[in-house]
C-alpha cells in the first residue's frame, strides 16, 4: 500500500519513488497522443503559451487538428470541467498530434521545440506522465502515479533498466517543481530502498 510523503506544499505518493517507468516509444509509438477520453490537462498559463507558439508548430499538425483548434480554440473544457487540449472531433486524437512516415505519433509542439523553434515544449501534464498533479481545496497539490494499460511496456522497461518514475522524470520535475524539490524526492527515496 503506497504511503504519502509531504514535501513543501505537495503530497507525494510513495509509488513515484518506488515504482519503475521508462517510456518505450518503440513499442507504443506515442499512442498516448491519440488514445484517451479527453485531451491533455493544461495549467492555467499553458493556453497562452500554446497560442503564442502556434504559428511555429501548426504547420506540422494534420489538417483535422488545425480545424479542431480553429473551431474549439487552443483548449477545451472536458466532461470533468478540466481545461485540456482540444481533440479532433469524432476521435480521441489530440489536435496537436503529428505522425511520422511509419504512423508513429509525436507532439508538434515538442518537435518544433526540439528543433530550436518556439519556447514552449509541451503541456507539463504530458511531460510529467505518469505523474498526475491534482490541486487540492486546501491549496496543496497531490502527486500520484497514474497507471494506463497503454504504458505497460514503459513500466516493464523501467523495471528491466532499474529506472524509477522520479528518476525518469527528473527534467520535468526540476522544471515544474524546482531542483530542491527533486533533491527532497531523491532523499526520501533513499529512505525507502
Amino acid at each position: 500500500m503506497p504511503s504519502i510523503i509531504q514535501i513543501d506544499d505537495c503530497l507525494v505518493s510513495s509509488e513515484i519513488l518506488t515504482e519503475y517507468f521508462a517510456c518505450d516509444y518503440g513499442k507504443c509509438r506515442g499512442c498516448c497522443c491519440i488514445i484517451g477520453d479527453s485531451g491533455a490537462p493544461l495549467d492555467e498559463s499553458e493556453p497562452e503559451a500554446i497560442e503564442k507558439n502556434y504559428p511555429v508548430f501548426s504547420g506540422l499538425m494534420r489538417p483535422q487538428g488545425r480545424a479542431a483548434v480553429k473551431d474549439k480554440g487552443f483548449f477545451e473544457i472536458d466532461a470533468d470541467g478540466d481545461m485540456v487540449t482540444p481533440l479532433v472531433p469524432g476521435s480521441e486524437e489530440c489536435a496537436y498530434t503529428c505522425f511520422d512516415g511509419d504512423g508513429s505519433c509525436f507532439c508538434s509542439m515538442e518537435r518544433r521545440w526540439s528543433e530550436g523553434q518556439g519556447d514552449f515544449r509541451k503541456p507539463i501534464s504530458c511531460w510529467l506522465y505518469p505523474i498526475r498533479v491534482s490541486h487540492l481545496s486546501n491549496g496543496m497539490r497531490a502527486l500520484n502515479l497514474h497507471r494506463w494499460e497503454i504504458c505497460k511496456d514503459a513500466f516493464a522497461r523501467g523495471r528491466r533498466e532499474n529506472v524509477r518514475v522520479f528518476e525518469f522524470l527528473e527534467e520535468p520535475i526540476v522544471r515544474y517543481f524546482g531542483q530542491e524539490f527533486f533533491r527532497a524526492l531523491k532523499q526520501c527515496a533513499g529512505h525507502l530502498f
